[in-house]
């Protein structure tokens, strides 16, 4: 029976695998060294909670699926119907076509072509390279149109570390500041995070305690990572960003559906931490936004890597 994801492709090296399917360049599993780094997506239906897929060409929520270029109003389709808004951009229920392919290594193109409220061309490209310690992503995309077309990325991987309870994994954030968001979910200013608040996630805490679906700004990026997530045995699990990445949100919802080896599912406490290059609503605000010129061609990436105590 064909798969709703698409081709799924197996990655592997001595010590790690991976897999990714075609539809929205999913990632659907990760496991370094014998731990699970992601929740489990089964092959037979679409991505729960957009677990893993890519958001491009803007990550999270344009509000009222509305934003004016050049003087003129572009009307999106609303596809967060909920809250009157667009979300997660243009390519989560298309197809990616296999462009690159080694063992431990896969690379999937999509062209977004002009639609509802997007008059440009744009050429992406997602690169997962999968090592023993780790799997880095690699975002590319290029202009193929005659005038300057806006652009940002994002995914939305849930993570874990190994088997246990996420409720028992301590989670950190390096960032200082986090946008305070209305009733639908649009940010309305920039804060600072106050220490010692509910936001405050700048010393590791229990992710049972937690209840966000925040934008974190200005989070670090370089290897160290921007965020780590913390098992009882110490155990890690660290994102890192590239520079481009500025923007993490943060979602902790309590129905996600965790698959047990049975391929039994139970919904329970799940966390996405979703590097952004841009802020949420971007095309009416322009943070984080970037414009390509005809054939410019722009890359970025992101990873996580497995740490053990010494």
């Amino acid at each position: 029976m064909p798969s709703p994801l698409g081709e799924l492709i197996e990655l592997r090296t001595g010590r790690s695998s991976a897999q990714v399917a075609t539809l929205a360049a999913a990632l659907l599993h990760l496991v370094v060294d014998g731990v699970e780094l992601a929740e489990r997506t089964p092959p037979t239906r679409i991505p729960s909670h957009g677990h893993g897929i890519v958001l491009a060409p803007w990550p999270n929520r344009v509000r009222d699926a509305r934003w004016s270029h050049d003087g003129v109003i572009r009307q999106l389709d609303i596809t967060d119907p909920s809250r009157g808004n667009a979300i997660h951009g243009l390519l989560r229920n298309t197809a990616y076509r296999v462009r690159e392919r080694t063992d431990a290594a896969v690379t999937l193109g999509a062209v977004i072509h002009p639609q509802h409220g997007w008059p440009f061309l744009l050429d992406t490209r997602v690169r997962y390279a999968l090592a023993d310690d780790g799997l880095t992503v690699t975002h590319g995309v290029r202009n193929l149109g005659t005038a300057p077309a806006p652009w940002a990325v994002g995914t939305h991987p849930y993570l874990r570390v190994g088997a246990a309870p996420v409720e028992e994994l301590t989670l950190e954030v390096r960032g200082g500041h986090h946008l305070e968001l209305d009733e639908r979910l649009v940010p309305v200013a920039v804060r600072e995070v106050e220490p010692g608040s509910g936001l405050d996630l700048s010393t590791p805490r229990a992710l049972g305690g937690l209840d966000l679906n925040v934008a974190y700004q200005d989070v670090a990026t370089g290897p160290e990572g921007a965020a780590v997530l913390t098992s009882p045995d110490g155990t890690r699990a660290v994102l890192w960003q590239d520079a481009p990445f500025r923007w993490l949100q943060v979602f902790t919802p309590r129905d996600f559906p965790h698959v047990a080896d049975d391929a039994s599912e139970t919904p329970a406490l799940a966390v996405a931490l979703e590097p952004m290059t841009a802020a949420p609503d971007a095309l009416n605000s322009g943070e984080g936004l970037a414009w390509l010129e005809p054939a410019q061609d722009w890359q970025a990436s992101w990873g996580v890597r497995l740490e053990r105590n010494e």
